[in-house]
């Protein structure tokens, strides 16, 4: 997109991206999906959800531009868009680099806004990150019924690096892979991170299933969220892994 084009609407299809324009140029949020829960009390249109978006009503809000993530949605739902006639944006997130690159480009250059200071904050945030002690060892459930973990090229698990956590499945060949449960617990970790999302993980749902193993209960929007969240999730992550044991 042009920076000479003006951008006054944006349908965000992302949680994420969300709650980063809204906390940089709310106005700008013409529609926004189920799930975007960050910040409470946003007052734009619900579209659908991210797998299931009506892309008809989206069309008819007549935004400037259209965010999204190539994890996140789905690419006939966004052809359907780009016939429509409307500009989207994609975004690919699977390092913390690639947050930081990717927030500057929806805000800075997709939406022709000042880079935001929260941006900054963030990345200073985690510049001096250094893991104390030797790695841990983890498996990383996202799922249950059937269980699936964190595989390979994924945000959460380079997040979790720089905290010095290594999961187990980090050389899969899939990115999500479904593991049995027993072949989880048989695998060697000396952790299990349990994060409240996409699958709402509690102290009652999900440690038991790992029987003698320390159980880290984390905050799903500090490990798997890029945007503002970014800048209290090195301290948040580190505070959840650290009460594990």
């Amino acid at each position: 997109m042009s920076p000479r084009t003006p951008v006054r609407r944006v349908v965000s299809l992302v949680p994420s991206l969300t709650e980063a324009v809204a906390a940089t140029a709310p106005e700008l949020l013409a529609g926004v999906t189920d799930w975007c829960t960050h910040p409470p009390g946003l007052g734009a249109e619900r579209i659908g959800g991210t797998k299931n978006p009506d892309t008809a009503r989206i069309a008819a809000l007549a935004p400037d531009l259209v965010i999204a993530n190539e994890e996140e949605n789905r690419a006939p739902d966004l052809d359907a868009l780009r016939a429509a006639g409307l500009t989207v944006l994609v975004t690919e997130v699977r390092t913390l680099e690639q947050a930081f690159s990717e927030l500057d480009r929806v805000l800075v250059r997709g939406c022709g806004l000042p880079r935001p200071g929260w941006l900054d904050e963030a990345e200073a945030a985690w510049a001096d990150i250094t893991p104390d002690g030797p790695p841990r060892r983890a498996v990383v459930p996202v799922w249950r019924r059937p269980w699936m973990v964190l595989g390979r090229d994924t945000f959460a698990g380079d997040v979790l690096a720089r905290l010095g956590v290594r999961h187990l499945y980090s050389g899969h060949e899939e990115r999500y892979p479904r593991i049995p449960l027993d072949a989880l617990t048989a695998a060697g970790a000396d952790l299990v991170v349990l994060p409240d999302e996409p699958y709402r993980f509690t102290a009652d749902d999900g440690p038991e299933a790992f029987p003698g193993l320390p159980a880290a209960l984390v905050s799903g929007r500090h490990l798997t969220w890029y945007g503002p969240s970014l800048t209290e999730a090195p301290a948040v992550l580190t505070a959840a892994l650290t009460s594990a044991g």
